[in-house]
């Protein structure tokens, strides 16, 4: 049977395997997919023993997405520009990386959430992994303004200089700013952190908050619920990161496998599974 999983640390949250395991019965597909622990300094030996027991592919999430990319011999232009992959194919001439997380969050945000980004001012919470992620397809969705926000300001400059060409070409305008400084309304706030994570409060101020504004948390479950009640707080809609998890699936499975399953049926199913 075809062999995949998804890596991380911490791991045991993760709702990948149901849902990848969903795609394969939805499409008529025979694979299994597995939750590994990952130790913080044994990424690379991880891979190694899977791809030696003969796993076909990998999607990546914290903290692992920078040690990925720079660990595949063959990228995407989308992985080359974030710089991070969460998605790896094991093939005869090498590991290939992706990077589905920003084509997720967009598929959710305008396919799901029904908020076109189109003319937006979006705010980023955070320059890590995640951020680098869904920067470029944020700016190719033209959102009209996108700030990158970061506890430490030269990660954000960082970022938005490595995406500097592509926001001109698209006519975005993307800047950086320190998250305390961050205090002008967005149309939607996307926070990119671990902060939910950890359990550790909303980093930014709710002026950065339209009224109406569409908050999303990249985690869901438990993790997201304080960000969520922030955002109902100061009347935005808020959204956890289901969605934009099972969007980026099933661009992932499209890799994989060449077709692409219904995702906006699974998330349906995984939202009442949950509760």
């Amino acid at each position: 049977m075809d062999r995949y999983c998804v890596m991380g640390n911490p791991i045991e949250h993760s709702r990948s395997p149901w849902i990848q395991s969903r795609f394969a019965t939805l499409m008529g597909h025979s694979l299994q997919y597995d939750k590994c622990l990952v130790p913080m300094d044994g990424f690379v030996q991880a891979i190694a023993a899977f791809r030696a027991e003969g796993g076909l592919g990998c999607n990546i999430t914290v903290p692992f997405k920078f040690e990925a990319a720079a660990l595949a011999q063959h990228e995407s232009s989308r992985a080359q520009l974030a710089g991070a992959s969460n998605f790896l194919h094991f093939r005869a001439d090498g590991i290939h990386a992706d990077n589905t997380d920003g084509a997720g969050l967009v598929n959710d945000i305008q396919n799901n959430a029904g908020v076109a980004l189109a003319g937006r001012d979006v705010l980023l919470i955070g320059a890590g992994g995640a951020s680098a992620g869904v920067l470029g397809p944020l700016i190719a969705a033209q959102a009209r303004r996108i700030t990158v926000a970061n506890r430490t300001l030269g990660k954000a400059q960082t970022l938005v200089a490595r995406h500097a060409a592509l926001a001109q070409a698209h006519g975005v305008l993307v800047d950086s700013a320190e998250l305390a400084a961050v205090q002008t309304p967005y149309d939607v706030v996307v926070n990119a952190t671990a902060s939910s994570l950890s359990g550790a409060g909303v980093p930014v101020s709710p002026s950065v908050l339209k009224p109406g504004a569409l908050a999303l948390d990249m985690m869901y479950g438990p993790a997201a619920a304080g960000f969520m009640e922030w955002a109902r707080t100061y009347q935005a809609i808020p959204r956890d990161g289901l969605g934009m998890l099972v969007e980026q699936a099933a661009e992932g499975f499209l890799l994989w496998r060449g077709v692409r399953p219904p995702s906006a049926q699974v998330l349906a199913e995984l939202r009442a599974t949950l509760g």
